[in-house]
């Protein structure tokens, strides 16, 4: 068996056509690389396979094996990517927050248990309240107020410029991002919602279902999108009400149990690398190979 550091992991994601996977299998013989494992999928049109290659005797250099691959899915229209076992960069993780600890704790609780494969590196908010949470987490804290919108912009770019941010969650971030900030880190921005999306948009989720006498809901974690709370979702979860029987603060608790948890799961699939974005939806990819 060849060892890890011989290994590379093959990604090809695009629309289904004919003979993707002949002319990547060719391609690679053609370079000497010997196919271990190949799962493939196709969803709703969307063709994604994940190859683990041995590249123990390859001809060409790493460089043009991979400008190869490059060619081959741009003449079918396809994202191709190589990831190689012995460089893979943890990703890097800022995080938003205003008031509300309960996401934040959960993130950090996560973290400690090494179930995130990726590094938090900031901590962002328009309050000082959560300060004492992140530092006692050993995590960098700043913060800027949002009453002044354009400022506080201008402060969340700079600071996620400097972290050199992967990936932003907002963990109970109580402030709309622009159109500017979605742009700049496109399917890279993780919310979580309290309701199941696309029911309850918007501000108060909780009060709207416990007045309207549901007996079910649940939280949303989804990518952001310019449009409010309309993103592709990620993940969700659902917790159950008892009419006549629960106050809206109970509502409000169960919820908040739950979404620290489904906003850290869906975080824990994304640095996994275990999605794949659409225009309007995520999709799954095949079952993980061991790279």
């Amino acid at each position: 068996m060849a060892s890890q550091k011989n290994r590379a992991i093959v990604s090809i994601v695009g629309r289904d056509q004919k003979g993707v996977v002949a002319r990547v299998s060719a391609y690679l013989a053609g370079c000497n690389i010997n196919i271990e494992d190949i799962e493939q999928r196709v969803m709703e049109g969307l063709f994604i396979m994940t190859m683990r290659v041995d590249l123990t005797d390859l001809a060409p250099s790493l460089d043009e094996m991979v400008l190869g691959l490059k060619k081959i899915g741009e003449d079918m229209n396809m994202e191709v990517s190589v990831r190689l076992h012995s460089v893979r960069d943890r990703k890097r993780v800022a995080v938003l927050v205003s008031r509300e600890p309960h996401c934040l704790e959960q993130l950090i609780a996560d973290r400690s248990a090494g179930l995130l494969n990726g590094d938090l590196v900031t901590v962002l908010s328009n309050h000082e309240i959560l300060r004492p949470i992140a530092e006692r987490a050993g995590l960098p804290f700043e913060s800027f107020p949002s009453t002044d919108k354009p400022a506080h912009e201008a402060f969340l770019l700079a600071k996620l410029r400097e972290a050199r941010a992967d990936y932003v969650v907002l963990a109970r971030y109580m402030q709309v991002l622009t159109a500017d900030v979605v742009r700049q880190y496109q399917n890279r921005i993780i919310n979580i919602h309290p309701s199941l999306l696309p029911y309850y948009p918007g501000a108060n989720a909780y009060k709207q279902a416990f007045e309207e006498g549901v007996r079910v809901s649940g939280c949303t974690a989804h990518f952001v999108t310019e449009q409010l709370d309309q993103g592709p979702v990620i993940l969700q979860d659902v917790f159950h009400i008892r009419v006549g029987e629960d106050t809206l603060d109970d509502v409000k608790q169960r919820g908040q149990a739950l979404e620290g948890k489904v906003l850290s799961q869906a975080l824990q699939l994304v640095l996994n690398e275990q999605l794949v974005v659409t225009d309007k939806k995520v999709l799954f990819r095949p079952g993980r190979l061991p790279a």
